[in-house]
């Protein structure tokens, strides 16, 4: 790729949607989907019992959906993508049933956790298991490059979940660490995700980067509101618990910036909720009075929405058309989304 910016031709002033991305990769999603259902199969029934549980959960598949809407956009005519996708998403599958044994999780997507119906060696095992299936999609696509980047990001999204453990009950954590943890563990796999369209495509490294460049500020922007929503949600909106992040005493933006703007009182409130001292329907009311107070849930959701402008920017070096806007309305969608 060598083209210059261009500008994006704007849509209307309706509200951003994932409907344009969906019609734009629903061809492609339906041979992944195939993929999927073939791979998470097992000769022993608890692995695709648990797998479905979580795979057939409604998720928006966004992931998978970055890599087929980036061969689009670089006019990408095979067929290598269909599998490349499937290993992103089950990725991203093993990623939350390790996550949801982590953090002790009742609900996914709206039904309980796969671990608390199947218990957490099982469900542990089994995110082992899809790890296993997207390595083995990787190499039969026999590309080294992409089996570096996809094999990175893993270890990344390993490295930032881990970060994100050791932070934990840290009220003195930086919005710089904060960053670094949801870069590592959300936005590392929706760069990969995006960048492997451009390696299949054969393009140059300007598109691989600007691709790169999407991904990972969608990711950010995505985490972003993911954790400005457990403020400012409820359950059946989110699919999970409200509050789940206080419970856990994650440090997420919106505490970060209600610590930081709070008073002598408020931020000795913080230091007992996070550390674990104050627990309950009480303290999370009174985390939540005071993350309103101070305006830290539209301050995260402003920086996501930062975050989302950089990466429709990224989309500047390719031509207009339907995948570019509709990769650029995904992103507006990320930080508008309720849910």
């Amino acid at each position: 790729m060598t083209a210059d910016i261009v500008p994006l031709k704007r849509r209307s002033d309706r509200a951003p949607s994932l409907d344009p991305m969906l019609a734009l990769t629903a061809q492609g999603m339906n041979a992944v989907n195939a993929v999927i259902l073939d791979r998470m199969q097992s000769k022993i029934p608890l692995i695709p019992a648990l797998a479905g549980h979580l795979i057939s959960g409604g998720g928006k598949r966004l992931r998978p959906m970055l890599t087929l809407a980036g061969a689009e956009l670089v006019g990408y005519s095979g067929n290598r993508h269909h599998k490349l996708a499937a290993a992103v998403e089950f990725i991203h599958t093993a990623t939350l049933l390790h996550d949801d044994v982590v953090d002790g999780s009742d609900l996914r997507r709206g039904k309980a956790a796969a671990n608390i119906i199947f218990g957490n060696p099982a469900t542990v095992l089994v995110g082992d298991f899809l790890f296993s299936r997207a390595f083995e999609l990787m190499t039969e696509d026999g590309s080294l490059k992409v089996l570096r980047i996809l094999s990175n990001a893993s270890a990344v999204i390993a490295e930032g979940e881990v970060d994100q453990l050791t932070a934990q009950r840290q009220i003195e954590t930086s919005e710089e660490r904060y960053l670094s943890i949801i870069g590592a563990k959300t936005a590392a796999l929706f760069a990969a995700a995006s960048r492997i369209a451009a390696v299949v495509a054969e393009c140059d490294e300007r598109a691989e980067q600007a691709l790169d460049d999407y991904g990972r500020n969608l990711g950010v922007a995505f985490q972003l509101v993911d954790d400005a929503i457990d403020y400012d949600s409820d359950a059946t909106t989110m699919g999970k618990a409200r509050g789940d992040d206080f419970r856990e005493g994650k440090m997420t933006l919106p505490v970060i910036l209600a610590y930081a703007r709070g008073d002598q009182d408020e931020r000795k409130f913080w230091q007992d909720a996070i550390s674990g001292r104050r627990e309950g329907d009480d303290a999370l009311a009174e985390a939540t009075r005071l993350i309103a107070r101070h305006d830290a849930v539209e301050a995260t959701r402003e920086r996501a929405r930062h975050f989302a402008a950089r990466a429709i920017d990224a989309l500047s070096i390719f031509p207009d058309g339907n995948a570019r806007r509709a990769m650029a309305e995904a992103a507006e969608f990320a930080v508008a989304r309720g849910y």
